[in-house]
């Protein structure tokens, strides 16, 4: 009968590695975010170039498939994208040039409503007044002078066009690599079997982020020519900007809708003579992106693209907290990249591992046993 002794100090030796990666996992997630804050000139550019490329790569191995050489395949695709991308905000930012000369007009009917809104709450500012003398504060502020908008723009722009050049260039040469890529993967390896897994990773991540992206990109157009009537038939200004706007805005999830929801309800203040009709655009819309996020897109995405709400909303504070607007943008599909890769090498057993389980399904104690 074999000693039960080295068996059992294997498994502890395995147990003390897991924890050992597990803490490693957690000084890695709490580390990242300063040094892709403070290197966000090159690592932004950089990820955001390896999610395009994962978006346009199957668009350009049709086109190769057709007989386009690889280069041409490769410019092509980004092209594409390029130009949906300049359409959709053409279609935003054309009429919000038009619209902008009537914004101190709203803004002031905005303030109306509002204070008639506070005329029928005096009670508590006279509360928030009595507070404030019985509290007795007289002491001074000192108010710092602040850069005004215009010169926090100039001092952007540089910076903003730098990353782009460098998105789309990296994107381009990723794109037009991938070929050379996938035949390293293959060929260029040891082990066949490792060489099969790595290929097929790379299949899955890019299969199942291009597909959700292409999807999730359909039921956002079809929401914009939604709201786009909607906004004609409510006799609102630039209907062809709020549809945009929708469909831009509803690939950030909850936050995006929600601030389309504020948009349309200042909008409709400034622009209405009640409250209650100014309030209608925004109902409107919110009812439709409660039929949109609970029936329309869980039934076509389906359980293979259906992700945990906390993970979504993580994703977003992880990555807007990194880089704002964009990261914000980025947070589902680096999240469904990583969901992916995760599936397909292994979930880990967090949870489990607390209680005295291996930190993967796959024992490498049993593998030992196996062989």
């Amino acid at each position: 009968m074999p000693d039960p002794t080295p068996l059992t100090f294997a498994a502890q030796e395995v147990r003390l590695i897991s924890a050992l990666v597990v803490l490693l996992a957690i000084g890695l997630f709490l580390a990242l975010p300063f040094v892709l804050s403070i290197g966000s000139v090159v690592f932004l550019p950089l990820v955001a170039g390896l999610i395009v490329t994962i978006i346009l790569s199957p668009l350009a191995d049709k086109l190769a498939y057709w007989g386009i050489p690889n280069f041409l395949a490769s410019l092509m695709a980004l092209l594409v994208f390029f130009a949906v991308l300049a359409l959709a905000l053409t279609a935003v930012l054309t009429p919000a040039i038009t619209l902008y000369d009537e914004i101190p007009s709203m803004a002031r009917q905005v303030g109306e409503h509002f204070n008639d809104l506070q005329m029928t709450f005096a009670w508590v500012g006279e509360l928030n007044r009595q507070l404030a003398a019985l509290s007795g504060d007289g002491s001074q502020k000192v108010v710092l002078a602040s850069p005004t908008m215009l010169e926090q723009l100039a001092l952007a722009t540089p910076t903003v066009l730098l990353e782009v050049l460098l998105t789309f260039l990296l994107a381009f040469f990723m794109i037009e690599a991938r070929v050379r890529l996938r035949r390293r993967l293959l060929l260029e390896r040891q082990q066949v079997g490792s060489s099969l897994k790595a290929a097929r990773a790379m299949r899955e991540v890019q299969d199942r982020v291009a597909a959700y992206i292409l999807t999730v990109g359909l039921i956002n157009t079809g929401v914009g020519v939604v709201v786009a009537l909607g906004a004609w038939a409510l006799g609102m200004d630039a209907p062809v900007m709020w549809g945009g706007l929708a469909a831009l805005l509803n690939f950030v999830p909850y936050v995006g809708p929600l601030l389309m929801v504020v948009l349309l309800g200042l909008f409709g203040l400034g622009s209405a003579e009640s409250v209650f009709l100014g309030m209608i655009p925004a109902a409107a819309y919110f009812g439709l992106h409660t039929i949109e996020a609970n029936v329309v897109t869980p039934s076509v995405l389906g359980a293979r693209f259906t992700m945990n709400p906390v993970a979504i909303l993580l994703a977003l504070s992880y990555f807007g907290w990194i880089w704002g607007v964009v990261g914000a943008l980025l947070s589902v599909p680096i999240l469904l990249t990583l969901t992916a890769l995760v599936d397909h090498l292994g979930r880990p057993n967090f949870i489990g591992f607390l209680f005295g389980e291996p930190l993967f399904a796959t024992n490498v104690l049993d593998l030992q046993a196996e062989d």
